[in-house]
């Protein structure tokens, strides 16, 4: 029996909205550092920081994945896979190469991402890409470059950038399998239960990994520091769970289906953007003058991949692709 789709994901609006929802994932994504970073300075482990907020999430979607339980029977390699790659993939990952290289370089290596969409659709897929998206990427990982400061920290460990790497994969994976299904119809896969399974698939692996019987519970019921001021752990957690994962998660989610993998993942670096202007606002960490160039670049870089590509549906061999699109006839490999 084939899954219904929300009618969230059945209306296949305008590019105009997919970017609008791009925008919303990448600011909800990037504000999860500047809640992450209290908890973590007031004892939390980091991957224990990473188990809560995907279990917490998994619990507040719980009810769409009891609502779309047939997605467990219909597609569930796609579930493995995003819960595997989107969701335990990315956060371990990061989280490990960090212990053991520069913030800087870890970030800039993940957010590799976008160019490595790109080498998907031309090498895998064997579709062409537009010059301009392909400039927009080199755009945008140079702006990130800039924007993380990657030259302020040069102490490489091999195995750190493999786990850095490793994030960027998974975030690969997170734009292909995001996509999986969008033009399908009425037996695409609905992308709420995608989500939903996926953080429960997610918050089980993690929890293998992170151990959260060993955690210090005790700093949930007190305040963590935020630039001097005092605010409850509980309400960072809070936002950590609705804001940074669930609003993020499903508006990634539904801007890939209507943009495509390679613009989605070029608007995400925004991502970098946003978190290092949080941070200066909320944390005190000062932007340089060579951060707000690098931010001016992911802008520039965002903009010109997400112009050069038509909505979906239109028959230009360009990066969005038109209906000659295969990642949803390629479930299995991906």
């Amino acid at each position: 029996m084939p899954v219904r789709t929300s009618q969230i994901s059945q209306g296949r609006p305008g590019k105009g909205v997919g970017l609008g929802l791009a925008l919303v994932s990448a600011v909800a994504f990037g504000g999860s550092g500047v809640a992450a970073k209290p908890l973590i300075e007031a004892g939390l482990d980091p991957l224990h920081v990473v188990w809560l907020r995907a279990s917490g999430a998994a619990l507040v979607m719980l009810p769409l994945a009891v609502r779309h339980r047939a997605l467990l029977r219909d597609r569930p390699a796609l579930l493995a896979g995003f819960g595997l790659l989107a969701v335990a993939g990315v956060q371990a990952c990061y989280f490990a190469a960090i212990s053991r290289v520069p913030v800087g370089v870890a970030l800039l290596i993940e957010y590799l991402a976008p160019a490595l969409v790109l080498g998907w659709v031309r090498f895998v897929q064997r579709r062409p890409v537009t010059r301009a998206a392909a400039l927009g990427v080199v755009l945008a990982v140079g702006g990130l470059a800039c924007v993380v400061e990657v030259w302020s920290g040069l102490g490489f460990d091999v195995l750190g950038l493999v786990l850095a790497l490793g994030a960027a994969c998974c975030q690969v994976g997170y734009f292909v399998l995001s996509d999986q299904g969008g033009d399908a119809g009425e037996a695409a896969p609905d992308p709420l239960g995608v989500i939903a399974h996926g953080l429960l698939i997610g918050a089980a692996v993690l929890t293998v990994v992170a151990r959260p019987w060993s955690m210090d519970w005790s700093v949930l019921a007190h305040s963590a520091h935020m630039n001097g001021a005092s605010v409850p752990a509980a309400a960072l957690l809070l936002w950590l769970v609705l804001v940074a994962t669930v609003v993020a998660y499903v508006t990634g989610v539904l801007s890939v289906r209507r943009l495509s993998p390679q613009v989605a993942g070029v608007v995400a670096c925004l991502e970098a953007v946003i978190a290092t202007v949080l941070a200066w606002v909320l944390l005190g960490e000062h932007l340089s003058a060579p951060q707000v160039a690098g931010g001016a670049l992911v802008l520039l870089g965002a903009f010109i991949a997400q112009s050069s590509a038509p909505a979906k549906g239109s028959a230009e061999p360009v990066a969005s692709g038109g209906p000659e699109r295969e990642l949803s006839a390629r479930g299995t490999a991906a």
